[in-house]
Order: structure tokens, then C-alpha cells, then sequence
């Protein structure tokens, strides 16, 4: 992994990273949060559209996210360049129609969506922890209620849909939240966030009528200068209590069904069992 190099005498406001963050909502937050002074890291596999951002205050990194090895090296790389990190956003996703594989052997919407923001959650937590205000932002689908954790097959082996895979891989990034709160120690700030749905992200991988489906659907959908606002307020003042969850501009309770410690808890100790 090859970086373009942010400019050295850059003198940004904070070190912002962005995973997933060359298209949609994380493309347009990096960009803004570029244009308000920080220095902002994207992190994501589509070469050319991370090397067409990276200029001044942003760079590009080019990385499979989906791919334990490469993320961890990614880490490795940010706390090396940048000591100090206030920032990280966390957005990267991306529908899959089949199954596949990722070479740990794990299911790709499983390592994408969750395990990378897992990785990234708590390895820069040394860079977080040295920044005056550290924030998290995971923005994924909290609040909905659909869906659950397949205790038995995370890797969904037995019956794998693009939604069941979307649902899981959320209920697992809500839990990711709260365990992280529970058993980090950081004094990052982490914020569970659902925009709602965005006209936003690449479904050029679907099949051509689900794609007509969310097209029309997309008339009625939030623009994403819209959604990414509220990140901004996130990282700009960030919230007094460890985590927070916030639903379509809804705060959800601490005990709402998703939320449990206890199945936190438990996630936490099978992710690290799968990672070792």
C-alpha cells in the first residue's frame, strides 16, 4: 500500500479518517471536512477515484478492507504517519447479490461492513486516545430492529441473502458500539449513526431490476449533503457520554433491544476469537 502523501505543511484543523470513503456519503464528508481545514486520510480499494481526491489536505490510501491482512497493515500505517487522530468515520459497505469469500475465508459483507470498522475502531485507539476530543462515527443502520446476529454461522454458510447479510453485519456494527464503550478504555467518544436512506453508494453489483427498484426509490430519498451534516456536528462537539445512538435524528435509549451489553459482550469475545 502505496499512500498519496498529504502536503507536510498542511496545517488543518485535526486529522479526520475516513474509511470507505471514496464514493457517497463518505466521499462527500471527506471533501467537506477537507474544505473546512482538516486534514483528512480516505481509505478505500477504488485506486482511481482515492488518487482523483487526494491532493493538499487529503490522501488517499489505498486499501481492501474486506481483507483482515490489509486492514490491519492500514493501522499499522496511520500510527506511524499520524499519532494524533480526532477523527475517524467509519462508512464503508458495499451490496453483495452472492456469497463470497474473502481469502481469511470470511463473508465478505461480514468483513467489510463489520470486522474493518472493528479493526479500525480499536486499533487507532493509541491515535485517538492523544487528540483532544476523540469521535468515532459509525454510520450504519441503528435503529432498525430487523435482522439479528447468526450465533451459530456469522459466516451465514447455511442462508446467505444480500439482506440477511446487510441486517447482520448491522446488528453487529450496533453491538461493536457498545462493546467498544464497554471494554476500550478510550476516551474516544463513539457515535452509532443511521441517516436513513441516502441517495448514495455504488449498486453498480446488483442485478439490473433491484437496481430500477431503488432508482425509483432514490426520488424520495435524503440527499447526502443532508446526511453527512449531522457527522460534522458529531466531530465538531462531540457528545458527553461514550456512546451515543442516533436513529434519523432520533437519540435511542441506552436499553433499546439492540444495545444489549450482553450480546456486546458476547460479540466482542467471538470477533476476537475469529481474528487471532
Amino acid at each position: 500500500m502505496s499512500p498519496s502523501a498529504i502536503d507536510g505543511n498542511g496545517s488543518g484543523m485535526g486529522i479526520v479518517v475516513v474509511s470507505g470513503g471514496t464514493n457517497g456519503m463518505g466521499r462527500a464528508f471527506a471533501l467537506e471536512r477537507a474544505e473546512r481545514g482538516d486534514r483528512v486520510l480516505v481509505l478505500g480499494h477504488n485506486r482511481a477515484r482515492g488518487e482523483a481526491l487526494a491532493s493538499g489536505s487529503m490522501a488517499f490510501l489505498p486499501v481492501d478492507l474486506s481483507s483482515v491482512t490489509e486492514t490491519r497493515q492500514a493501522i499499522e500505517h496511520i500510527l506511524t504517519e499520524y499519532p494524533v487522530v480526532d477523527g475517524l468515520a467509519l462508512f464503508a459497505n458495499a451490496l453483495a447479490p452472492r456469497r463470497v469469500l474473502t481469502a481469511d475465508g470470511l463473508e465478505r459483507t461480514f468483513a467489510l461492513y463489520y470486522l474493518s470498522r472493528y479493526l479500525l475502531s480499536f486499533g487507532l485507539r493509541p491515535a485517538l486516545d492523544r487528540a483532544a476530543a476523540p469521535v468515532i462515527v459509525n454510520v450504519a443502520g441503528v435503529g432498525i430492529t430487523r435482522g439479528e446476529v447468526h450465533w451459530a454461522d456469522l459466516q451465514l454458510a447455511a442462508a446467505y441473502s444480500t439482506i440477511t447479510a446487510q441486517l447482520q453485519a448491522g446488528r453487529a456494527n450496533d453491538l461493536l458500539g457498545v462493546g467498544f464503550a464497554q471494554r476500550s478504555g478510550s476516551r474516544a467518544r463513539y457515535v452509532l449513526y443511521h441517516p436513513g436512506f441516502t441517495r448514495s453508494g455504488d449498486r453498480s453489483a446488483l442485478p439490473w431490476i433491484v437496481r430500477g427498484l431503488l432508482a425509483a426509490a432514490s426520488v424520495a430519498a435524503r440527499p447526502v449533503v443532508g446526511a453527512v451534516a449531522p457527522i460534522h456536528r458529531f466531530l465538531d462537539e462531540p457528545p458527553a457520554t461514550p456512546l451515543t445512538a442516533i436513529d434519523r435524528g432520533r437519540q435511542l435509549p441506552p436499553d433499546f433491544p439492540t444495545l444489549d451489553p450482553r450480546d456486546a459482550e458476547r460479540l466482542m469475545d467471538l470477533t476476537e476469537k475469529l481474528l487471532r
